[in-house]
């Protein structure tokens, strides 16, 4: 029931409420001045018996103010072949949205938008922001889940109980399990466990799988690979094709090289490894549990259960290099 119908269809109803058909008010001509008083319209959804329309739809006609074919025009048939007609009153106008131009895809959009957030937080999760938050409607989420502002969960995610998703955050068909923390990064087709941890500023890809107390930290990228309980990638750091295994800890700067050009190839390090600053494993390659690597190292072999691997990396001082340059570019350099 509108407060100014418009153009809509008014529903006929007979004495009794049954319903009789309905009318079309686009056009003058084909509602009378009585009709078009009526509040109850017709939003355009319609469950029919099958066969019962076919029949129907071959006998209405176009005799009308807009010489169309009006679908309404088969109820009074219908209800004259004895058919039962009914008509369900909806408080929802959303539901008569029309698409017509962007600018009615985006109204239907944000309505739709408010049912599914209004249907999650009536079950227990916590929207800080619903007018920055979009849920799909097929995620699936826990109790006590937060979504900080900015926050899109996309396809067939799902984020367990005690879960707290952004700020600016997007999972799409990712899983979390209970108690992660996502914040400010994008996660696609991955797997997070109970307690994990991510961002700001991680990007984390397909078949990635991060275990219960893992921690992907800020400016990481993790693609295909597994993180193993309680082990962390804190920042700037590309781990790809990898397994990481327990308690193990990637220093700031670690790069899996993980393709020769062809092929892509794997690396695993063991539990409790310690892989300092800035180094390079060269896959394929494997570090032993227990087992440490050099700051800057560059790892092109195995490296044994406990053991320390760097790699050469002399250093050489050119004195007076600054007094050498040339004066346009010490000019330059100045200035």
């Amino acid at each position: 029931e509108l407060d100014e119908p418009g153009s809509y269809g008014r529903i006929i109803r007979g004495s009794d409420g049954d319903l009789e058909g309905i009318v079309e008010a686009k056009e003058p001509g084909d509602a009378t001045p009585e009709q078009l008083e009526i509040r109850e319209v017709n939003t355009g959804t319609y469950a029919f018996d099958g066969p019962a329309l076919a029949d129907a739809v071959a006998r209405i006609g176009n005799d009308n103010a807009q010489g169309e074919y009006y679908l309404g025009d088969v109820l009074p048939l219908l209800r004259g072949d004895g058919r039962t007609l009914a008509a369900h009153l909806v408080t929802d106008e959303g539901v008569m949205l029309g698409v017509n131009d962007r600018v009615g895809l985006a109204e239907a959009e944000a309505a739709a938008r408010k049912l599914v957030l209004e249907r999650h937080m009536r079950a227990g999760v916590t929207v800080v922001d619903p007018s920055s938050t979009w849920v799909d409607a097929g995620v699936a989420l826990g109790e006590d889940v937060t979504l900080l502002p900015g926050t899109s969960l996309l396809g067939l995610t799902a984020a367990g109980t005690g879960s707290v998703i952004g700020p600016h955050s997007t999972l799409v068909d990712t899983v979390l399990h209970d108690s992660v923390e996502v914040t400010h990064s994008y996660l696609l087709e991955c797997e997070v466990l109970a307690g994990a941890k991510v961002g700001p500023f991680s990007y984390i890809r397909p078949e990635t799988v991060l275990r219960e107390g893992s921690k992907a930290g800020s400016f990481v990228e993790i693609k295909k690979s597994d993180i193993g309980p309680g082990a962390k990638v804190p920042h700037l750091s590309y781990v790809g094709d990898a397994t990481i295994g327990t308690g193990a800890n990637l220093g700031a700067g670690t790069i899996t090289a993980n393709y020769d050009g062809e092929r892509k190839h794997r690396t695993v390090v063991g539990d409790h490894v310690r892989v300092g600053v800035d180094t390079m494993l060269v896959a394929p390659v494997e570090i032993g549990d227990s087992a440490y690597t050099g700051a800057g190292a560059v790892i092109r072999e195995d490296v044994p259960p406990g053991s320390l691997a760097v790699s050469e990396n002399s250093q050489r001082n050119i004195e007076g290099f600054a007094e050498r340059k040339t004066p346009d570019t010490k000019d330059a350099t100045e200035s």
